[in-house]
């Protein structure tokens, strides 16, 4: 009887212990999460930077995709005017 009591008094300590490891990563981890917390408000302006950047050039990248494909546009429907026209003349 002496036995399971000890064995229960280890598994509790064991509880213990994992649930003091516990709370002290979580505290790690709020620390560091709360020192770093100066240097995410320092970068977010270059971040909103780069953001802005990026879609900028996905815009002009865009429009000059667009810009591109008009012409060719134009190009095709001139090739194909005389066939059109041929073949609704038969």
């Amino acid at each position: 009887m002496e036995v399971l009591v000890v064995l229960a008094g280890l598994l509790i300590a064991g509880f213990v212990c994992i649930a003091v490891v516990a709370a002290l990563v979580s505290a790690a981890a709020f620390a560091v999460k709360l020192v770093l917390l100066p240097i995410k408000i320092l970068l977010l302006p270059l971040v909103a930077v780069v953001v802005v950047v990026k879609f900028a050039i996905l815009i002009a990248l865009g429009s000059v995709l667009i810009a591109l494909l008009i012409p060719i546009a134009v190009l095709c429907i001139l090739v194909a005017a005389p066939f059109i026209l041929l073949s609704a003349a038969v």
